[in-house]
Formats: C-alpha cells, sequence, structure tokens
C-alpha cells in the first residue's frame, strides 16, 4: 500500500518520572494494564505472550486499533519496543534511563495511517492529528506518575 507523506507520523515524547527504572519498565511492560492508568488506552486484549490488540481514543471522535506484536524487551538497556499493525502500521518504542532519583522516559513512534477517514484529512486534519496525539501522550505521562506514585 502506497501512502502519502502526510499519512506518516513521527512522534518522540520525553517524560521524567520519579521513580526507579525498574519500577517504571515494570509498568510499561504490562501493556494488558494500560487502561488502569492511561485514560486514553481503551482496551488492551492480549494474544498471546507477545502480542495484542489495542484501542485508543483521545479528544477526537474516533478510535484507532491495533495489533502490537513485541520487537524487544531489554530491562538491562531499558528498551520495549513494538511492530503494529491495523489502523497505524509502524513501531514504538520506550527508551529508559536513570535521571536524577527518577527515570528519563522517552517514547518513540514512525507510524503510517492506514484509517481512512484520517487520509482522507490528511492535510487539513494533520494540525489536529498532532495535537490529538500530544493530548494523549499527556494523559500518559499523568497517569504513569500517578500510578508509580507510593502510596
Amino acid at each position: 500500500m502506497d501512502f502519502s507523506p502526510l499519512s506518516r507520523y513521527r512522534f518522540r515524547s520525553v517524560w521524567d518520572v520519579p521513580a526507579p527504572p525498574a519500577a517504571v519498565f515494570a509498568v510499561l511492560e504490562r501493556a494488558e494494564e494500560y487502561p488502569g492508568w492511561w485514560p486514553q488506552v481503551r482496551s488492551v486484549t492480549p494474544l498471546d505472550d507477545t502480542s495484542g490488540v489495542a484501542v485508543f481514543r483521545s479528544f477526537l471522535p474516533y478510535e484507532l486499533t491495533v495489533t502490537a506484536r513485541e520487537q524487544r524487551r531489554d530491562p538491562a538497556a531499558g528498551v520495549l519496543e513494538v511492530a503494529m499493525d491495523g489502523d497505524l502500521a509502524g513501531w514504538a518504542r520506550w527508551t529508559l534511563a536513570a535521571r536524577g532519583h527518577g527515570t528519563r522516559v522517552v517514547y518513540e513512534q514512525r507510524v503510517e495511517v492506514r484509517l481512512p477517514l484520517m487520509r482522507r484529512f490528511a492535510l487539513p486534519g494533520r494540525p489536529v492529528f498532532l495535537a490529538n496525539h500530544a493530548w494523549m501522550m499527556r494523559g500518559g505521562r499523568r497517569g504513569l506518575r500517578a500510578h508509580l506514585r507510593p502510596v
């Protein structure tokens, strides 16, 4: 399938989390639990030990469904990476590193949009789609920080 450059997205988000890398990694590697702390992740249904189907929705009135398959899980390097197929095709990666008394979390994603509605409105909708993604990532950062907060 040939994708227009306007249907390709590169994202990078950096979060500073006041918890040690091992604790952050333990949360991030359990994707099926994301809906419990990340409001925009509506569901994650495991297919087997290394793949699952995830449904996302931010402030725009549409959902994105992807099948994610683990490509790399390396606790020593602090890296989690998945390949994605479905409404988005590409990959996403978490990279964690100790920073002060906490963790610097870097989320990177390279995807091509396959959802027909988003492809149809690729040019006029791009700024809104980017804002929608930024809103989702803010929700994830807040949720992760709250989830890891000691009781």
